[in-house]
């Protein structure tokens, strides 16, 4: 299988799993945000040191520590993470998850204009046409609850950064996974800690069964990021931005559908117009996309004759 090909594939089945996060995370609400983070970080951490034994992926986890400027990108990477990580949990726990949803719908287009900002590339007229109307969705959301919506804002930016880090890294899924943990894991554990010895852990308060299911955290969590971490060396950004529409749809359905969170007309707008900037966005994408493939064949074409 080619590489881009399969690279695809990782990337559809980690954002399939992201999209239904709103299930696992509803069952640990007898736990504060910051406790299931501490958690999530350390049983991660537990499953990819685990598979690093078993793959034999010691040698390689050296050689990128060995690079500053991969390490760098890595460790910032797992700060960006951690923070997406707590401020999702905290907004399924809090009954925001439409608005998380809008977060990751918002997500392409940030990853968009980071490439203005960070890579120095050129958008087209309908790429910008479509960052505009997505503003002006945010402007209205905004208007329209008092605030900007903090949740979404937070997930967009800390998610579009994350995926630059660990693309400019271009670490291996495993080695980058366990750099990203091992730098996080310490704030974690000494949370865990605290939260003990004041007396506020609840994890092992509700039977086995709850304990377990905090525990699976790790691999729940491990197995879509390695999922993305080997789509993300191998396909574009642009690939990336377009799958990651997949995990919001199916978080926005769930939240609407299944938690019954409230949708104003004004809300409905707003979705609307984010729903709109992304079509115009998909569309330039995929009319440049065969636009570059027809000059590819036209100089196949013309180098054969």
């Amino acid at each position: 299988m080619p590489e881009q090909r399969r690279g695809f594939a990782y990337g559809l089945a980690a954002y399939l799993i992201w999209g239904l996060f709103p299930l696992y995370w509803k069952l640990l609400e007898y736990s504060g945000s910051i406790e299931v983070l501490a958690h999530r970080v350390v049983w991660s951490m537990a499953t990819i040191a685990l598979l690093v034994v078993v793959l034999r992926k010691f040698g390689t986890v050296k050689a990128v520590l060995r690079e500053p400027r991969r390490r760098w990108r890595l460790m910032a990477a797992a700060v960006l993470i951690s923070v997406n990580w707590g401020t999702y949990i905290w907004g399924v726990h809090n009954n925001r998850v439409v608005e998380t949803s809008l977060g990751y719908f918002i997500t392409p287009l940030f990853t968009v204009l980071l490439g203005v900002l960070v890579l120095k590339e050129r958008l087209r007229t309908l790429q910008w046409t479509a960052l505009a109307i997505a503003f002006g969705a945010v402007i209205g959301l905004t208007i329209e609850n008092g605030r900007p919506p903090w949740v979404a804002l937070v997930l967009t930016f800390s998610f579009g950064l994350y995926g630059l880090a660990k693309k400019q890294a271009g670490a291996g899924a495993i080695e980058g996974m366990a750099i990203e943990t091992a730098t996080v894991a310490p704030v974690a554990l000494a949370a865990i800690v605290v939260l003990g010895l004041q007396g506020q852990s609840t994890v092992a308060d509700h039977g086995a069964g709850y304990l377990a299911v905090v525990m699976l955290a790790g691999p729940i969590t491990s197995l879509p990021l390695v999922l993305f971490g080997a789509a993300s060396t191998r396909v574009s950004m642009t690939t990336l931005g377009l799958l990651n529409y997949i995990t919001p749809s199916m978080q926005f359905a769930l939240a609407v559908l299944l938690f019954h969170e409230a949708m104003s007309p004004m809300r409905w707008a707003g979705f609307g117009l984010v729903w709109f900037a992304l079509a115009i966005f998909t569309w330039d994408s995929m009319m440049q996309r065969r636009r570059i493939q027809s000059l590819a064949r036209t100089a196949v074409t013309a180098s054969a004759a």
